[in-house]
């Protein structure tokens, strides 16, 4: 009875490599437990090999090659989005650079043209030392929004005179637009003849 168990075990396992006999062997299994194989610990493998052969054999078969491509597919796509997130912020941290250094180099030569003295109507431009910044600074006489001809004529009588100091800073974008800073202050002067 001992060979005959074994033998049976050994074609039962044998069966169960085999794709083909997957729905044979549930039922082979069981006819032989319950029949030929008397002793419990060759009835036990046998239900234990019976009730692994039941489980789904898609779940053990792993992943398709359909969800290994959308897999990617969809990391792709994650991976694009990601990268135009993070160029676009290098982008605008670059541009953010760009505004700060012109507005300084516009405080600069606001402040030059307001140390000037006597301040006279008038205007002048250049470019910066390193060739990026084209600027021009205007100096005119202020005139306050909704002041009348009255109060304009008395102003001119006054010894000192409201200045309108304006600076524009330009230079080029990145994508060839011009772009620029524009700054203004007003400073009390004296009149000269």
């Amino acid at each position: 009875m001992q060979s005959y168990c074994g033998a049976s075990l050994r074609r039962c396992a044998h069966l169960a490599t085999k794709r083909s006999a997957l729905a044979v062997i549930p039922g082979t299994v069981s006819r032989l437990a319950a029949g030929r194989l008397a002793s419990w610990p060759a009835r036990n493998a046998l239900h234990s090999l019976e009730a692994s052969l039941r489980s789904s054999p898609a779940s053990a078969a792993g992943f398709s090659l359909l969800e290994v491509l959308v897999a990617f597919v969809i990391l792709a796509l994650v991976g694009t989005a990601m990268f135009q997130l993070f160029g676009g912020a290098l982008n605008n941290a670059s541009a953010a650079d760009e505004y700060s250094r012109a507005a300084l180099f516009a405080e600069s030569r606001l402040t030059a043209a307001a140390a000037e003295t006597p301040l006279r109507e008038g205007g002048d431009q250049g470019v910066s030392e390193d060739g990026k910044y084209a600027w021009a600074t205007r100096i005119e006489p202020y005139v306050a929004p909704k002041t009348t001809a009255d109060e304009d004529r008395l102003g001119q009588l006054a010894a000192v005179r409201l200045w309108r100091i304006s600076v524009t800073v330009s230079w080029p974008g990145t994508l060839g637009n011009q772009r620029s800073v524009s700054l203004a202050s007003v400073r009390l002067a004296s009149k000269q003849p």
